[in-house]
């Protein structure tokens, strides 16, 4: 009879351990990759589906319901804005698809103006969009209606000389946010008088201004935006030679000593 002996029995048993483990791993792997890949064609069918829906609701008939129809969509984009973890892997490019259905039913919505701004330029780096929407929709508003209207000019403005570079386009909006605001009498709106009118003389003495940047990313801040516009805001503040200082009274924006 043939027997082995114990150091053949060890070296089979490791070499059979040896083979289990690799197929083991690259099981795991494989259901990995597969799991992965799942979630991935699921994102992209979820984005497909509301891309048409999206499309659906633009050419829709509102039946007289158009605020309502733009305060619906307005929820669906925060919901939409706010899922950090999908946007990851699919970027905001439904953002101005959204902003189109909102504005087009609501150009008086003053507060979705700077969701538009701030998804759709920072975020989905289209400020043509951002900018082409606000153009358009300005056409319906005034410096009364709605109250404070100003800050729509000041969104312009901003996407203007930030995402876009276009300083004499950005030195007349904020002149014309300025010329809006001083309609009103109150603080907030004399804070955006003075802000919006030095912006456009930092323009005006140089078009590539930093000061004129740094207070436009100061503007940003203001604006109640998330933590992670914020961040940015911040950062870009600082890579212009600014500094942020907190302080109770809220943020103090120190300019640099060199324009």
């Amino acid at each position: 009879m043939f027997f082995l002996s114990r150091q053949s029995v060890n070296t089979f048993f490791l070499l059979f351990l040896c083979i289990f483990g690799v197929g083991l791993i690259q099981f795991t792997r494989l259901q990995k990759q597969n799991s992965s890949n799942i979630a991935s064609l699921k994102i992209e069918r979820e984005i497909k589906s509301e891309k048409l829906r999206l499309m659906f609701l633009k050419n829709m008939p509102s039946f007289g319901y158009k605020n309502l129809i733009a305060d619906w969509v307005y929820l669906d984009f925060l919901q939409y804005f706010g899922d950090d973890e999908v946007r990851e892997k699919t970027g905001y490019s439904l953002s101005p698809e959204y902003f189109e259905i909102i504005l087009g039913n609501d150009p008086r919505f003053l507060t979705a103006y700077i969701g538009l701004s701030t998804s759709t330029s920072m975020y989905a780096a289209m400020p043509k969009r951002s900018v082409a929407l606000m153009e358009k929709s300005l056409k319906s508003l005034s410096p009364w209606v709605p109250e404070k209207s100003y800050y729509v000019w000041r969104y312009k403005g901003i996407d203007e000389l930030l995402f876009l570079g276009n300083s004499p386009a950005a030195r007349q909006s904020f002149e014309t946010a300025a010329n809006w605001a001083n309609n009103y009498s109150d603080e907030e709106s004399k804070q955006v008088i003075t802000i919006s009118q030095k912006t456009a003389e930092f323009l005006s003495q140089n078009p590539d201004s930093k000061h004129a940047q740094i207070a436009s990313w100061a503007m940003v801040l203001t604006n109640h935006v998330d933590d992670k516009t914020r961040k940015i805001a911040i950062g870009q503040i600082e890579t212009l030679g600014g500094k942020v200082i907190s302080t109770p009274q809220g943020n103090q924006i120190k300019f640099p000593q060199k324009d």
